[in-house]
């Protein structure tokens, strides 16, 4: 057995029966740079070299597919190396936008993976509606949990994430989740940070390599108060409103009955519209809620984290 199968097993194999611990002038999204010229790291193609012969040796594969460009870079990567032995499964829950799942169907197709969805719901469990600190630890538990299922069904040997170095430090609950689950995480593994995903998913030649990061619809939510079906619905159908307004990267956090819109600096000059205005004000209105308000500060990731973190790019793919 080879070292790389050796590493593999201690980060994502999976035990069947048994509980689961278980890569012109392009424009980056907004927030991120360029790393600097001259740092010594892994070309892409060395890293795109290292983890696709990684991946060979793993035997089965699935990758926990969001659709985001983390998820995205991983399944086209084992695509690559194991053909159909790789399957990319999304978790399809309340906390998921239906633009998004859409987005990850059409994605999978576009990468070749064969792709297979199950479905659950983060509201069955109480400390999840309960909504503390902890909550990206349970819906991270429960989907990981669904995911390992379908591996299982599929007899197959090793379940990967997304997850990047630029991840690790902020407020990131669900990676504890993944690291009691041995999650195999490539990316993180070999020390790959979001702007070096980013440039793997245009060398991949993926359509997402510059779509902005996401998060589940329940991180729009301040912790303390109760996830609801209803509050998520209300979340998505305000965030609609901008997506069909053209807006690139936002978020609507609900605080209660008064809708709290953020959208990037790069982006506020238009928002500032009258036009534009109205129409956000209107459709956020009328998507349910009684007040509705532009936050100055413009977008920031993880805005209600008891943590702050500087890292634009903090809400993971899922998350």
């Amino acid at each position: 057995m080879s070292e790389n199968r050796l590493k593999i097993e201690g980060e994502g194999r999976l035990s069947v029966g048994e509980e689961r611990l278980p890569v012109g002038e392009d424009r980056l999204p907004v927030g991120e740079e360029r790393l600097p010229v001259g740092e010594e790291r892994l070309s892409v193609d060395e890293l795109l070299r290292a983890i696709e012969a990684e991946m060979r040796d793993a035997g089965k594969l699935v990758v926990a597919f969001s659709g985001g460009v983390d998820s995205a870079v991983v399944a086209a990567i084992a695509q690559r190396a194991l053909g159909d032995r790789a399957w990319a499964v999304t978790a399809v829950s309340e906390t998921l936008a239906g633009r998004e799942l859409e987005e990850a169907c059409a994605l999978a197709e576009e990468i070749g993976i064969r792709h297979q969805l199950i479905e659950f719901s983060e509201l069955d469990d109480a400390r999840f509606r309960e909504n503390t600190s902890a909550r990206c630890f349970f819906c991270q538990s429960m989907r990981f949990d669904q995911i390992a299922t379908i591996a299982a069904s599929l007899d197959c040997d090793v379940l990967a994430s997304g997850t990047n170095a630029s991840d690790v430090g902020d407020h990131r609950p669900g990676l504890e989740a993944m690291a009691a689950r041995k999650v195999y995480q490539p990316l993180l593994q070999h020390g790959v940070t979001k702007d070096q995903v980013r440039e793997l998913a245009r060398a991949l030649g993926l359509s997402v390599w510059d779509k902005p990061a996401m998060a589940c619809l329940s991180s729009r939510i301040p912790h303390g108060l109760e996830v609801t079906r209803e509050r998520l619905r209300r979340v998505e159908r305000a965030e609609e409103v901008l997506h069909r307004l053209g807006f690139k990267q936002f978020r609507v956090r609900a605080h209660g009955e008064l809708a709290r819109v953020e959208v990037a600096f790069e982006e506020m000059g238009r928002v500032l519209e009258p036009k534009v205005l109205g129409a956000i004000a209107q459709g956020v209105e009328a998507a349910g809620f009684e007040e509705v308000t532009l936050d100055l500060m413009g977008f920031r990731s993880g805005s209600l984290n008891p943590v702050r973190s500087n890292n634009s790019e903090k809400e993971q793919d899922g998350e």
